[in-house]
């Protein structure tokens, strides 16, 4: 058995949720020993695994299914988690689904990453199986590292006796960058770094001016960071503060329960039923809950959810996803 894994625009999506699915598919084939490539001129493969949806990738299918190559395709996006992006999305996004269904509609196994966006799809009448199977997450690469965290702070200059919130995601108001910035408003005793990076003449002006006139002293945007330094504030931080409004799956939330974080994110669907509040995570619906939370759990007034976290990260472990594409892979080939 060999796979086509395919990620069309690649430079351009590699600082996405998409980019980092990319290497964890690699790594997941990989440690179960299953052979891929990602050269789409090699032909020499039993299945097609398409993530993306664009005009190469509607190419690439159609020349598979001329050669009797059997199709998966990776569901990673949706018209509602469209919504709220870039400028002129919510006008676009009728055309941004009729593109991706395209697409969609083409393959002979569908995957998305939650029970969630499965639903979802089979809401746009989607008749081929569809499976969800999580993106899953480099466990070890989030191992708490004191020398990643020594770097995190001292990067961002942190006295010892700072007490810091995280969040990660793109410039998007669906990402909920706006909670987070009222959030740093109402707790000025904390500081509040948010990590991304969006292109600022791509988001609508109410959030370009959040961040490109940020005059808020506790909260920090320092752009897209890797490495080091991104790994040791998830593990350094006092919180993981993640209010998106909505998701497929929401990698970042995976990349915080594997570094031990606690975790706060907004109680939306997705989330449904692999999060539970109270247990391997907190849920709020308001900037009010956000605060009461994250002042809970950076005092300690609230009980940690670090070890429950780190278990549910497990269970989504490359190895784990790995043995889940593997059997998607065998039944599409005795389809």
């Amino acid at each position: 058995m060999r796979i086509l894994l395919y990620f069309e625009n690649e430079k351009m999506i590699k600082t996405s949720g998409i980019g980092r699915a990319m290497k964890h598919q690699m790594a997941a084939l990989e440690s179960q020993g299953i052979d891929y490539t990602t050269d789409p001129t090699d032909e020499n493969y039993d299945i097609l695994h398409v993530n993306t949806y664009m005009i190469n990738s509607s190419r690439l299918i159609s020349k598979a299914e001329k050669a009797g190559k059997k199709v998966v395709v990776h569901a990673h996006s949706t018209e509602e988690d469209f919504r709220d992006s870039f400028v002129l999305s919510n006008q676009i996004a009728p055309i941004f689904k009729k593109i991706i269904m395209n697409v969609y509609s083409q393959g002979d196994y569908i995957l998305t990453p939650t029970p969630y966006s499965k639903r979802i799809l089979e809401g746009y009448g989607l008749t081929q199986p569809i499976e969800a199977v999580s993106n899953g997450i480099d466990i070890h690469r989030f191992n708490y590292n004191e020398e990643k965290v020594k770097a995190f702070r001292k990067y961002f200059s942190l006295k010892e006796d700072q007490k810091v919130v995280i969040g990660v995601g793109l410039y998007f108001d669906r990402k909920g960058i706006l909670d987070f910035v009222e959030a740093a408003k109402r707790l000025p005793e904390y500081t509040f770094i948010w990590f991304g990076y969006t292109p600022l003449y791509t988001v609508p002006k109410h959030i370009r001016e959040v961040v490109s006139e940020n005059d808020i002293p506790n909260l920090l945007f320092p752009g897209y960071v890797k490495g080091p330094i991104i790994e040791g504030a998830y593990s350094g931080a006092n919180a993981f503060f993640f209010p998106s409004k909505e998701e497929t799956e929401g990698i970042v939330v995976l990349e915080a329960l594997a570094s031990y974080q606690n975790v706060i994110v907004r109680d939306i669907p997705v989330f449904d039923p692999w999060l539970v509040d109270k247990e391997n995570c907190y849920k709020g619906n308001s900037v009010e809950e956000f605060c009461q939370l994250i002042t809970g759990v950076v005092e300690q007034s609230l009980p940690s959810t670090k070890e429950a976290g780190r278990q549910t990260a497990l269970t989504r472990s490359i190895p784990e996803i790995g043995k889940q594409l593997a059997l998607v892979y065998e039944k599409v080939l005795m389809k």
